[in-house]
This record gives structure tokens, sequence and C-alpha cells, in this order.
């Protein structure tokens, strides 16, 4: 029996309730992508009371920065950025409703108790690899902040994008 769990980005509020920190799973569906400078544009958007580029309810957020596509590819190396970068904005994007997160590394104790009371998770990607990643990643558009270059925000569609649960909505990390 396959112990690797495939998971779609639709239903990942329904998986966060039996996933656990060290479940690996296979993650297709659509997923964002924003990092430092984007984080702190869409705080500045919710500050404002205008709209942000994407729904935040049961989104799944990559920090990733990806490099230009080649020919005949939808984007370039695609991988992890160090989560804890964006520790500060989390318990803001939480409380609307994010579901998942992806990145690398351990995150804030602080983030770790937001992420239990909101019942949202935290997904590591293997760093050094963005080259690899980049073969699960079907399509890529820019949706917002595109003056940001590799850092504006993206929606991308995933295919069996490999993943472990670093910290699951009980608070179980893999990195305590």
């Amino acid at each position: 029996m396959d112990s690797v769990k495939h998971i779609n980005s639709s239903n990942i509020r329904e998986a966060t309730q039996y996933l656990r920190a060290g479940d690996e799973l296979f993650l297709s569906g659509t997923v964002y992508s924003a990092r430092d400078a984007a984080h702190k544009r869409m705080l500045m958007l919710i500050e404002l009371g205008a709209p942000l580029p994407f729904d935040l309810k049961d989104a799944v957020i990559y920090y990733c920065g990806p490099t230009p596509a080649r020919p005949g590819m939808p984007i370039g190396s695609c991988g992890p950025t160090t989560s804890s970068r964006m520790d500060s904005f989390m318990p803001k994007l939480l409380s609307l409703g994010l579901a998942a997160t992806i990145g690398k590394g351990n995150r804030s104790e602080e983030v770790r108790q937001e992420m239990i009371r909101h019942g949202s998770i935290y997904l590591c990607a293997m760093g050094g690899a963005g080259a690899i990643a980049a073969r699960c990643i079907t399509s890529c558009e820019v949706i917002a902040f595109e003056e940001l270059g590799c850092e504006s925000v993206k929606k991308m569609e995933f295919r069996d994008f490999p993943l472990v649960v670093g910290i699951d909505i009980k608070g179980n990390s893999l990195f305590k």
C-alpha cells in the first residue's frame, strides 16, 4: 500500500484534519507563490481594505522566487525559500483563512500557535532541488505585483509536488 498521500489543493482544508507531522504527500492543484515583498504588499492591501490578488480562504502559498522559464517550460527552477522570513505576516494571513504554506526550515513558536488556532498546516519542500520541483509545475501565471520580478505573486498548477508535513494542526512539528 502506498503510504504517500495524494492531496489536491482544492481539498487541503479537509486534508489538514488527518495529515500529521512527518507525513509525505504529493500535492496537486492551484498554489500561489509569495515571498517577503509580496507579503508586505498584501498586508498593506488588507490594511487599506483593498482586494487581494487571490482569496486567502483555504489557499496554499508556496514561498519561492522562481527563475525565468526555459523554452517549452512553464517555470524555471522553483525551490523553497526560508519560511521564517514570512513569520511576521502569518498571524494576519492565517486569520483570513490561509490553509497551508510551503517552504523550508522551522517556523516560530508564535506561528506554530497561530497554526493550531486556525487549523493550518506547514508543508516542507526539499531545498536545493528547484529544477526537480519545477517539473511538478504545469502552469504559471503572474497575477499581481509583476514589477517585483521573481517575487511577484504567481498562480501555479502543481502536479504531484513532493512535500512533507512540517507542522500539523495539532502543533506537532518535525523541528521539535
